[in-house]
């Protein structure tokens, strides 16, 4: 940021001055909204101000919390001889504290520097937030100690009852309460930085034919990197050599290791196995996935849900009924002829309790820490509106290819006739198929390997223009193709294999066919395979009680067959790409709440329009823009994890916004003396206790959810 700029809007934290970032968002320490905060003219370049993101902000945190627990052991001691010296005390216990020249204005020297030392945070917190045109927690701490403390000057010199010890107290305890806090909070956030420290400090560099280890900022793109076994991947890249189990459960949340081979993508951060690999740097620094991770997890905590609209508006007017409170308990006091002291008191004590931290703290942290969970789980939350609307969505909409199916071909059967075995069929097709590139090849080779069978060479092999092919096989013609193949010499389909074949043709699949000598031996049917997770997840979406749906643009055969096979509600075939976002507005039409679920580039218009828009298979691209929630990877039970994450977090939300606001409710009375009359009256200090434990509970309760399994 150019220093010349100098009326750049910075937003801060009113408890965390040096936490400074160029939008509004959260405090990466404490959890309260950030305001606005004009930049000086002239008063610092760029290397002296911190602009950075909450999360570079966050290396404050251990410092703020130290200097909490700082200052409130300093005025814990300060405090415990102004309370030995209290009028109340001596009533209470009968107990006279020792007196020396100049013992009278004990509480007046050591409550000022309380004052002045212990309560500044708040003081200048105050100032901000009225700058900001946001007044709120800290205005009501500030206004409660500063009217306790200047009537407790005045009253030293006017012979009445001085409030020292309620103030001292009151700044004592507010210090505890916000250090606790603090604490809960930025063990809350830590899981977000643990990101951070996913990546190795070196790498190992194969540079002119000789290893050398680097610093990772010294790593290039296109740099040749040994990766050891059990280290971890430095950076985004490609193997060029070697084979390896990865684990990339830090990433994707999945627990099983990823078998990678030369060719495949590796992610920065992740593990490796026990094989040693070398890897061609792709991307570095702010351009690996893990990055791009961070940066969707800070924009998810830096925008705000709809709760979290609500919990500030009720904060704000909060703020306005407490001050407008506390000054009516005030008035209404000294007219009923109570003593200035009595009534200084209650302001106090109203204005203490009200503070509105708990409210304001009650559904950030929540939100921070479940989208922090969210990217720990293999899903990326762009906007928090997202992750809140996912509680309410009823109707789930897959595409299904690459989505429910792999999106790539596999054999799903092998026919068998005139006495040969199915090895045999399959094997013969896979000896020719093997000098094929043809996915239907590929796929027929890799059941033969998964088989354990072993190929056999073919020679004067022809491809079969729009046939299939032939070749010798130990010195016998041996042709695979489809039906055209059969039909080009003039072969009926066998009774044994008719019924069969028209089968699979419903179901969408291709059959192809194995002939030796020109006699048909058997015949292997192919489909786009259907995912075993995704049998678990529209299991699972139904016992949560969530309809299943799905799109396609095969025909209804197919799309009939795989909605059959997996348990579907609804589906729609022969959907054009475009026409997709038509379906979702039919289901809209029906009140349903739908979540669209595709691969994030053809499907983008649906996305869009659905309540909820998930990319799935995101893989490392963790831009799509038309997409609330991206999954990592191919994994559709994720959407499970979404909806119960969503389901949990709004849960917490409620939790807390209910004890935030219901605790003021019956707090605030109490505090303005209602129940005087009957003796009860709630003292500052004391009132500064629950506010404090309302807000430590508030942030415990939302600590809570991080151990929680989704």
């Amino acid at each position: 940021m150019n220093h010349n700029h100098s009326d750049k809007e910075l937003y801060t934290c009113p408890m965390h001055p040096e936490v400074l970032q160029d939008k509004p968002g959260m405090c990466p320490e404490c959890g309260m909204n950030l305001i606005p905060e004009r930049k000086k003219k002239g008063a610092m370049d760029h290397g002296e101000h911190n602009t950075s993101t909450s999360l570079s902000a966050g290396k404050h945190a251990g410092h703020s919390t130290s200097m909490f627990f700082r200052k409130f052991w300093t005025s814990l001691v300060l405090t415990i001889p102004v309370v030995l010296y209290a009028d109340v005390v001596e009533k209470i216990f009968k107990w006279s504290p020792p007196a020396f020249p100049g013992s009278d204005y004990l509480p007046l020297i050591l409550g000022s520097i309380v004052f002045f030392y212990g309560g500044w945070v708040f003081l200048t917190g105050a100032w901000r937030e009225i700058r900001g045109s946001l007044p709120g927690m800290m205005t009501l701490i500030a206004i409660a100690i500063s009217a306790a403390y200047f009537w407790s000057i005045y009253a030293v010199f006017a012979a009445e009852e001085a409030l020292f010890w309620e103030l001292t107290t009151l700044i004592t305890i507010m210090l505890l309460g916000h250090y606790l806090e603090m604490r809960a909070v930025s063990g809350a956030q830590g899981a977000l930085k643990e990101l951070s420290k996913l990546l190795p400090d070196t790498a190992e560099v194969i540079r002119n034919g000789t290893t050398e280890t680097i610093l990772l900022s010294e790593l290039r793109e296109n740099d040749t990197v040994l990766v050891r076994p059990g280290a971890k991947i430095p950076a985004d890249s490609t193997i060029i050599d070697g084979e390896s189990d990865v684990n990339e459960s830090m990433i994707t949340g999945e627990s099983k290791p990823v078998s990678k081979k030369e060719g495949d993508f590796v992610i920065a951060g992740t593990i490796n196995g026990d094989g040693a690999l070398k890897i061609n740097v792709t991307n570095i620094g702010e351009k690996t996935f893990l990055a791009g991770v961070m940066r969707l997890v800070l924009e998810a905590q830096a925008s705000k849900s709809r709760l979290q609209v609500l919990s500030d508006r009720a904060a704000l007017y909060l703020t306005i009924i407490a001050v407008t409170g506390g000054f009516i308990t005030l008035i209404a006091w000294l007219i009923a002829g109570a003593e200035v002291s009595f009534a200084v008191a209650r302001l106090v004590a109203v204005l203490v309790i009200a503070c509105p931290h708990a409210l304001g703290l009650a559904v950030p942290l929540v939100a921070s820490i479940s989208t922090t969970k969210a990217a720990q789980n293999g899903f990326l939350v762009k906007q928090r509106l997202a992750l809140e609307a996912a509680r309410t969505i009823d109707t789930v909409l897959f595409d299904k290819t690459g989505t429910l199916t792999k999106g790539e071909f596999g054999v799903v059967e092998v026919w068998n006739i005139n006495g040969h075995t199915k090895d045999e069929v399959l094997q013969l097709a896979a000896s020719l198929d093997n000098l094929s590139e043809h996915p239907i090849a590929k796929a027929v080779v890799s059941k033969a390997k998964e088989r354990g069978l072993s190929l056999k060479e073919p020679k004067k092999f022809e491809a079969l223009k729009g046939r299939g092919v032939r070749a010798l096989v130990e010195e016998k013609e041996v042709m695979v193709g489809g039906p055209i193949l059969l039909e080009s010499m003039e072969m009926n389909i066998p009774a044994e294999l008719s019924k069969q074949v028209e089968d699979a043709g419903k179901k969408g699949q291709t059959v192809i066919f194995t002939l030796r000598d020109r006699r048909l031996l058997g015949a292997i049917a192919l489909a786009d395979i259907i995912r075993e997770e995704s049998r678990e997840a529209v299991k699972a979406l139904k016992e949560m009680g969530v309809k299943s749906a799905m799109i396609t643009g095969d025909s209804e055969d197919v799309a009939k067959w795989v909605s059959d096979e997996l348990g579907i509600d609804e589906y729609f075939a022969r959907v054009l790409p475009h026409q997709k976002s038509e379906k979702i507005k039919e289901l809209q039409k029906r009140g349903l709440k739908v979540a669209m679920v595709g691969d994030g580039i053809n499907d983008a218009p649906a996305l869009t329009q659905a309540d909820l828009g998930i990319a799935i298979g995101a893989g490392t691209n963790v831009a799509i823009e038309s997409a609330g929630i991206i999954l990592v990877r191919n994994d559709p039970r994720d959407i499970v994890k979404i909806i119960n994450l969503s389901r949990m977090t709004y849960s917490k939300m409620i939790q807390n916004l209910f004890w935030a606001t219901g605790y003021n409710v019956v707090a605030l009375p109490l505090a303005a003396g209602a129940l005087a009359f009957k003796g009860i009256l709630l003292q500052p200090a004391l009132a500064a206790v629950f506010m404090s434990v309302s807000t430590v509970i508030v942030a415990f309760n939302a600590i809570l959810l991080r151990n929680k399994q989704i």
